[in-house]
């Protein structure tokens, strides 16, 4: 057990925005090491920085959070929509602030992606930041928990939708999540087998893709796309399902960009073409025992900075080693895929087209 002087009082969790794979371990290490650790109490905010904002928080014991490891989802709730500084077109800061103070928090742990970094940073309450999303586009960090989750669920998708593109001998294109950032599509794509992958870093030009399509209608009949959210052609504009309001983050909500590469790829090739938008199965489901040792692993580094009072610091894996960074160097920042990614290299020289104007894709 840790000295006394080095040990907080009474901690608050929250999860803040999308739910994800992993969340309910990461719950699960903070409150058992700051008990194991500390003998703290911790504070459960339910609905995220919402369960401030409405006083709605519980007590979390080791019988709380035991036997939650491999559980989807989070037992506190989570918000992607509820920021303290506009709230029904009003600015409850203060009121936050306030009612932390009262609950005689000595700080929070906020595990969330980069809105909830965000408003954990401007929120002006001591908290150390746990990074939490399937997209894997937090700053300054290596890997997300829930990351590796999506990406097994939309490999294994696109394994099954193959097995029918090649019986049928159609061109099947399964859209993933990923919002700018093309990590999940890129690691999917590679480990599914795609012949075409189109991520946002990329502007795709279709031509080259039309090219890959009929080059494979001749020499193998079927044709496997995988596209992120994001991903727009060389030239135009991204796939907007929605304008949503949302705290701290984006005001636009993507997706449908598959059934649009449908519609411009159809008049061009003989073969039929399909497209599979998998939405939110990608964030369900429990987490890849990896995402659980490395939820885990978070959990336990962020009481670890909580005990030495290094606040306003997220949890970060650098060179493969736990580490942390300042808040403010994370909030407001997107990590996107790098154009010299080593993977990005890799799939070119085994034959995966980007829908690049030069690639013509000889995958499978």
């Amino acid at each position: 057990m840790a000295p006394a002087s080095q040990c907080p009082r009474r901690i608050g969790v929250l999860t803040g925005g999308g739910d994800c794979p992993g969340l309910n371990a990461v719950i699960r290490a903070v409150t058992k090491s700051l008990i194991h650790q500390c003998g703290a109490e911790v504070l459960g905010i339910e609905d995220g920085f919402l369960g401030l904002m409405e006083r709605r928080v519980r007590p979390l014991g080791w019988d709380d959070v035991s036997g939650i490891l491999a559980t989807g989802g989070t037992i506190l709730g989570t918000s992607n929509t509820a920021s303290p500084f506009d709230w029904r077109q009003q600015d409850l800061s203060q009121q936050v602030r306030d009612y932390a103070k009262e609950l005689a928090l000595d700080g929070l742990v906020v595990i969330g992606g980069d809105g909830t970094m965000t408003i954990a940073h401007w929120l002006g309450i001591p908290a150390v930041g746990v990074p939490k999303t399937i997209d894997n586009d937090i700053a300054l960090n290596e890997r997300s928990f829930g990351f590796d989750t999506a990406v097994a669920t939309v490999t294994e998708a696109l394994g099954r939708v193959q097995t029918t593109g090649q019986s049928h001998g159609r061109v099947m294109i399964v859209e993933t999540m990923g919002r700018y950032a093309g990590w999940i599509a890129l690691e999917a794509g590679v480990a599914g087998a795609a012949d075409v992958i189109l991520l946002p870093e990329i502007p795709y030009d279709l031509d080259a893709v039309i090219a890959v399509c009929r080059e494979r209608e001749a020499r193998r009949r079927a044709t496997l796309i995988c596209i992120a959210e994001g991903a727009a052609p060389v030239g135009g504009g991204l796939t907007v399902q929605a304008r949503v309001e949302q705290g701290g983050g984006d005001a636009l909500r993507l997706g449908g960009v598959a059934h649009v590469l449908r519609a411009q790829l159809q008049p061009h090739v003989k073969s039929e073409v399909r497209a599979t938008v998998l939405g939110h199965v990608q964030r369900g489901g429990t987490p890849t025992a990896f995402d659980r040792v490395l939820a885990t692993q978070y959990g336990h580094h962020a009481t670890t900075l909580v005990r030495a009072g290094r606040w306003n610091e997220m949890v970060a894996l650098q060179a493969g080693r736990l580490a942390s960074v300042p808040l403010s160097a994370v909030a407001g920042q997107v990590r996107t895929v790098a154009l010299d990614h080593p993977l990005l290299q890799c799939a070119r020289e085994i034959g995966v087209s980007f829908g690049e104007p030069t690639a013509r894709g000889v995958s499978g």
